[in-house]
């Protein structure tokens, strides 16, 4: 029974990843470091509240604010990374929930 009890948590906690190597996996940031930072800034918002830390857990579903230097991202995260491996696969993670911006038409006179 206890057997079974492990593989229930092991399958629940694979569904899941700590909020920094997410933002890593998903290339938001070149460094694991700088995604921890990145979090104890604030700049990073899980489902609408300030993410408490870097190991805060993220989860298929969860939306993620994240506010950075130049933009800012807002994202569903669609699975948790196994790596962090090219452009390509990292966008698999996640899906940008922000409007595409429409560029600016020139005024006619």
């Amino acid at each position: 029974m206890a057997g079974r009890d492990l593989a229930r948590g092991a399958g629940a906690a694979a569904d899941r990843q700590r909020l920094d190597k997410w933002l890593w996996f998903a290339r938001m940031v070149k460094t694991r470091a700088l995604a921890a930072k990145l979090v104890q800034a604030g700049h990073v918002r899980l489902n609408g509240a300030r993410a408490s830390g870097p190991d805060k857990p993220v989860r298929p579903g969860d939306v993620l604010t994240i506010a950075l230097e130049r933009q800012v991202r807002v994202l569903r995260v669609e699975s948790p990374g196994e790596r962090r491996g090219p452009y390509e696969e990292a966008c698999l993670l996640y899906t940008d929930l922000a409007p595409a911006v429409a560029p600016e038409s020139e005024p006619t006179n």
